[in-house]
């Protein structure tokens, strides 16, 4: 075993201490297209092992192996390939239960299983492919083939994947928490279909946005892309129609609260009049999301619309249910279309957003939030597969109340909201299915046209 951090070798986590280990890591280029994930996709697919010889000594046969993984990756390239996952310590058991957790796609096997079922299998790979594609080339065994009943299945036998994943999680439940309390009560459902129509004075082609950059922000290449495919362009902020403040972790979420060090900049008078002259006098627009979205609620861009010092009135983000950060991918419907920003959804689109953030649940009393559905300030709301807005952790991941994930100005022409809408592209998340595109940006640049 192997406990501690990329900078350390102390080999201890509370009572558990271990010999200092050093743990390589092998890394290869490919092309993302070419990249296969590894859950299940689809009933009726076969289900086969390619296995590697063992020499006298138990070690896979490097020379043999080899040969498998070339095949396997002609085969890849070929895109005939559906999913496939390296057989690692926990052996082809443990492996096909992975495999079938992430879609909750069922596996019957052929036969009961052997004695090695359990048994590692280094260099050893399952595949998901269709029934009729030519694996000529491979050594191969078949295992089953999947379903869409979510238990792994032999004749007389039945798991259900969802026990084998509470299991799975239950190791470390205690470490590092995946269940927490919710708000009580079912969070409202917020519905606003009036747009803004009004435009800007002055109409430009490519609109010019700055996107500062603050000690820890980790999300302004990404943003900066997301602008330039959008059709924007960077510049300064006396030149600038959009100001966007990106996510990440500014001077380190210190001192004692996150978003406060970009809320102190944007409060120094110099910085504070130029950001007021773009939103007021040019008609500018403003976006922050994740620790940009927490430093808009602190000096009350939103829900406010000006800079300005918030009492114990004003909505705030604050830790999240769980108690700790969370990374990982959620639903959320569109509440609003008031927004500039959301010129190019429609109330109650769906889409699958990336969260990453230790404080990002939204908070506000009821009466500030009769306020923001009034006047359709609420844009965004987390909810379930089917568009239902919820508390529960697992579509809520912070615990927002009413399940609010992003709001606005009154004007509509500042959004802040905690998915990361910029991490985006053909291959990013190719194993999360859901609508991952969300045109923010463009509905932005739109605005100005």
């Amino acid at each position: 075993a192997a406990i501690g951090g990329k900078d350390s070798m102390s080999g201890s986590f509370k009572d558990l201490d271990v010999p200092p280990t050093l743990v390589s890591f092998a890394i290869v280029p490919a092309k993302s297209g070419e990249v296969v994930s590894a859950e299940f996709k689809k009933p009726n697919s076969l289900v086969v092992l390619v296995d590697v010889p063992r020499t006298e000594s138990l070690l896979p046969d490097l020379k043999l192996a080899k040969k498998q993984w070339a095949a396997v990756h002609r085969l890849m390239k070929q895109g005939r390939v559906l999913a496939a996952s390296a057989v690692r310590n926990g052996g082809v058991g443990h492996t096909l239960a992975r495999m079938s957790f992430g879609n909750r796609m069922g596996v019957a096997l052929g036969a009961a299983p052997s004695t090695d079922f359990l048994v590692p299998k280094y260099g050893s790979i399952i595949l998901e492919v269709e029934s009729t594609v030519d694996l000529s080339e491979l050594s191969y065994r078949i295992l089953g083939k999947t379903q869409s009943n979510p238990v792994i299945s032999w004749p007389g036998v039945s798991i259900s994947i969802d026990e084998l994943l509470k299991v799975n999680e239950s190791v470390l439940e205690p470490i590092f928490p995946t269940k927490a309390n919710e708000p009580a009560g079912e969070p409202l459902t917020f519905n606003f279909d009036t747009r803004l129509i009004h435009k800007p004075k002055i109409r430009v082609a490519r609109p010019r946005v700055i996107i500062p950059v603050f000690p820890g922000s980790n999300c302004e290449y990404d943003t900066a892309r997301a602008f330039n495919q959008a059709g924007a362009e960077s510049e300064a902020i006396k030149r600038s129609q959009i100001l966007m403040i990106p996510g990440g972790f500014s001077a380190g979420d210190e001192p004692d609260g996150s978003g406060k060090f970009i809320a102190a900049v944007l409060k120094s008078p110099v910085v504070r009049d130029a950001t007021m002259d773009l939103l007021k006098s040019r008609e500018g627009l403003i976006l922050g999301i994740c620790n940009g979205f927490q430093a808009l609620i602190k000096t009350g861009l939103v829900p406010y619309g000006e800079i300005r010092d918030v009492d114990h009135h004003a909505p705030t983000l604050f830790y999240n249910y769980i108690g700790r950060h969370i990374s990982r991918y959620a639903y959320t419907r569109v509440a609003s279309v008031k927004s500039p920003w959301l010129s190019q959804m429609s109330v109650g689109q769906q889409h699958t957003i990336p969260f990453s953030h230790g404080e990002g649940r939204f908070v506000a009393s009821p009466g500030m939030i009769d306020e923001l559905a009034r006047h359709g300030q609420i844009a965004f709301q987390y909810c379930d597969s089917v568009g239902q807005p919820s508390h529960k952790i697992e579509f809520n991941p912070n615990g927002s109340i009413h399940a609010v994930e992003g709001i606005t100005s009154p004007c509509g022409r500042v959004l802040g909201k905690m998915g990361h809408s910029e991490r985006r592209g053909r291959d990013v998340a190719k194993n999360i299915p859901g609508s991952k595109y969300q045109p923010l940006f463009e509905g932005g640049v739109d605005y100005f046209s």
